[in-house]
């Protein structure tokens, strides 16, 4: 099959329609490769060329008998930084640094500000993906760029990368599962007694502090909602000498244009807002994303982070609640260890054979830190 390969630097260049029709056809689509999401976040400047995100997505048409369609789609970036990746390479940055040699700019297959697993070789069939696959490998040789970085592919399609010539790396993240339970309760009672015993006490001390809690779903958050969320949003990241990676336009867009994969959870205390989480969900899934608060209250980022969006996931037989990137103390409440990938391509020989052997080292820590994990299940012994 003969296609038509384009460099979109926009992704209105591809449009919603053929946009969310492709990636409706992968094995595991999330609400983050919508094209509502992805627009969002270039439009608002958020991930735009102006903070060093610059789109050059590779897409491939086909004829299909009445006109072109898309065949494949890759969220492709030329990143002139390492921020908002969730996979972390500033020491190859810094060890090419020392070395003399630039690592940046550098190209990147992900999605933005977002450790979430999910297609990225977003394709119609093989033959498609094949294609889209010896495009990026042309696309990362003409360029003058030091590496290709593909973040949070699923497993088998990190093993098509590494048979591309990718090396592989693993990580750790924290997931929660769903067998149907009934109730809150019901969930409890397969902890231990002690974790059971420790969740119920942080319940109790934010209801003790006079603080109730109000789940508002996307189609229901007012403009006032969105203000305030994203004022706790940035104090978190102030309170952590960072800046904000999203801003409130973000926010009002997807607020906007995907309401229904939205759950905004609001902390009042004597009428007023004091903290807020947002969460992303769809059908199967709840994904854990930004919380901040306005006043410290014991064990209340618990309660609405955590807590709130699991009552949630029961209510509404949603099966996995993933809690976002690293965090042991999830483990505590329920969250057990999930392997995530990523795939790397450098182009300097020396460079590429330094970062495959530490990765080898790597890897095998990830194992032993994986089995040491398992062996602290807070889930009863069957």
């Amino acid at each position: 099959m003969n296609y038509r390969t384009h460099i979109a630097s926009s992704l209105s260049d591809i449009g919603p329609e053929a946009w969310d029709g492709l990636v409706a056809l992968q094995d595991d689509p999330t609400p983050f490769l919508s094209y509502a999401f992805l627009h969002a976040l270039h439009a608002s400047g958020s991930a735009a060329p102006e903070t060093g995100w610059q789109p050059q997505f590779i897409v491939l048409y086909e004829d299909d008998g009445g006109g072109e369609r898309l065949a494949a789609a890759l969220p492709l970036y030329v990143k002139g930084h390492s921020y908002g990746e969730y996979v972390f390479d500033w020491a190859w940055a810094d060890a090419y640094a020392r070395n003399g040699l630039a690592y940046y700019p550098k190209l990147l297959c992900a999605i933005p500000f977002t450790p979430v697993s999910g297609a990225r070789l977003l394709a119609r069939d093989d033959a498609a993906r094949a294609a889209l696959l010896d495009v990026l490998l042309s696309v990362q040789q003409a360029s003058e760029v030091s590496s290709t970085h593909v973040l949070f592919p699923p497993e088998a399609e990190a093993r098509r990368l590494a048979g591309a010539g990718f090396l592989l790396r693993s990580g750790v993240q924290f997931h929660w599962e769903n067998p149907g339970y009934a109730s809150f309760e019901d969930f409890l009672a397969t902890l231990e007694q002690k974790k059971r015993k420790n969740i119920r006490a942080e319940r109790r001390k934010v209801r003790e502090a006079g603080v109730a809690l109000r789940r508002v779903r996307g189609r229901d958050a007012t403009d006032d909602d969105w203000r305030f969320f994203t004022r706790c949003y940035r104090r978190t990241y102030a309170e952590h000498h960072s800046s904000p990676y999203l801003n409130l336009d973000f926010f009002r867009r997807i607020g906007r244009a995907m309401p229904d994969n939205l759950l905004l959870v609001l902390a009042e205390r004597d009428g007023a807002p004091i903290a807020a989480a947002l969460v992303v969900y769809d059908a199967t899934t709840l994904y854990g994303r930004y919380w901040g608060a306005l006043e410290h209250v014991p064990c209340l980022h618990f309660e609405t982070a955590y807590y709130q969006p699991l009552e949630f996931c029961i209510e509404q037989g949603i099966r996995t609640f993933e809690g976002g990137a690293q965090g042991e103390h999830k483990m505590a409440r329920g969250f057990l260890p999930t392997r995530t990938w990523s795939a790397h391509w450098l182009r300097h020989p020396s460079f590429a054979d330094a970062v495959e052997r530490f990765l080898e080292r790597e890897a095998g820590g990830i194992d032993d830190y994986i089995d040491e994990l398992n062996d602290r299940s807070p889930f009863k012994s069957a």
